[in-house]
């Protein structure tokens, strides 16, 4: 005789609420109609959701939703906060079936979202279903957030949560963004922590010329050529969990009048960065490649701007194996997967950067695995799904019960 939380968190369940969230086209900036459907789920399955607008005025102009519900115990414990994204990144080329419509090939399910993450949001509405149903008298409380925006330039969903102290005195969080997925390996791995990331530009001004006499110019283009080398060139940092950064020139432009020397140069980098490499260590890391390139241009270092101060980075961060709550939750994986999780950390970085940095609580990346995320045929294996859903649900059982 199966549990009767098996009757919610099952395969028929999953794959029914992951292809109605994959046929809701929802990139980032377009999500009213997926929280419309998330919220309507929600609250029919009795989650107590609501709607939570936000508007961004500053360097961008925009109206985000959030759904946001709370399950409160009948004494007080620990508070348990799960997040999960509903947008997707913009539709690719190169698909081979239809990006909106879920199509099931064995034990996987393909679509836009299928892995990042609308399956692990699938697996927190699920999850949460089953709690609701199956437990009467629990102590503590759980905060669920369905955010947009994840995958755009900021995190304004999880941002702006923050920033309204909607996470204040929450003290665990699980976001189960595709954990095995990400990293490749084989499900279940659990993430505990991730790199960060900066994103800045230097902006070069050197000295216009004509072309017949370049060596009366100083060439901005050719200067912000070297420094780009000599930025490549940098050693970083070696971090104990999360390895060593990376650094990419993600833009690069540059130009001057016709048949002139180019006295305008710019490049944009985005690095990730481990613990220690903060903003005064990467300004550093700038100069330093600045004055071994021995360049005669004038160098602006401008780092993004951001809506808050607390959305100009995405920082670094590491959950100790010791804590209580990594006990708990490898357990839960455990015993749903019948195996001990792999220990992995996040190479790049997402909102749960912000809830272990700005909340600063134990934050676990766990998830489902599948392969092309941000890519043409995205596709999540089904059984991870499941399996996800259930160490969720299990975590909350065995860290809300009554005592």
């Amino acid at each position: 005789m199966k549990d009767r939380h098996e009757s919610i968190i099952n395969e028929e369940n999953i794959v029914e609420l992951l292809s109605q969230l994959i046929e809701i086209e929802s990139p980032y900036f377009e999500e009213e109609k997926i929280m419309k459907f998330a919220y309507k789920w929600c609250n029919k399955e009795g989650l107590n959701p609501e709607y939570h607008n936000y508007t961004v005025n500053k360097i961008i102009e925009y109206d985000g939703i959030n759904v946001v519900g709370r399950l409160k115990g009948k004494k007080d414990g620990p508070k348990i906060y799960l997040n999960g994204h509903l947008d997707t990144v913009q539709l690719c080329e190169g698909w081979t079936r239809d990006p909106f419509k879920a199509t099931i090939e064995g034990n996987k399910l393909y679509g836009v979202g299928a892995l990042d993450m609308k399956s692990g949001s699938a697996a927190i509405m699920l999850a949460l279903k089953a709690f609701k149903e199956t437990v009467k008298d629990f102590n503590g409380e759980i905060l669920y957030t369905l955010v947009s925006d994840e995958e755009g330039p900021y995190g304004l969903g999880t941002n702006a949560l923050i920033e309204e102290g909607y996470t204040e005195n929450v003290d665990v969080a699980i976001v189960p963004e595709p954990s095995s997925g990400f990293t490749g390996i084989e499900f279940p791995c659990l993430c505990l922590g991730a790199r960060g990331g900066w994103n800045y530009t230097l902006d070069f001004t050197g000295k216009a010329a004509h072309a017949a006499s370049p060596e009366l110019g100083i060439n901005a283009i050719a200067d912000s050529s070297k420094v780009m080398l000599e930025l490549e060139k940098a050693e970083g940092l070696e971090d104990d969990k999360l390895g060593k950064g990376s650094l990419a020139i993600i833009s690069s432009e540059g130009g001057g009048a016709a048949a002139s020397v180019a006295d305008k140069a710019k490049f944009t980098v985005f690095r990730h960065t481990v613990r220690g490499e903060d903003k005064n260590y990467l300004i550093e890391e700038i100069k330093s490649a600045i004055d071994r390139a021995d360049i005669k241009s004038n160098v602006d270092i401008k780092f993004r701007e951001a809506p808050n101060e607390g959305a100009e980075a995405f920082l670094p961060y590491t959950v100790d194996e010791n804590n209580i709550y990594t006990k708990e939750i490898k357990s839960s994986i455990e015993k749903i997967s019948g195996r001990k999780p792999t220990i992995n950390y996040f190479s790049s970085m997402g909102d749960f950067n912000y809830v272990g940095t700005r909340v600063n609580i134990p934050t676990f990346v766990f998830g489902p695995h599948g392969e092309n995320y941000h890519s043409n045929d995205e596709y999540v294996f089904i059984d991870s799904v499941v399996k996800t859903a259930e160490v969720i649900y299990d975590f909350l059982i065995s860290t809300l019960k009554a005592k």
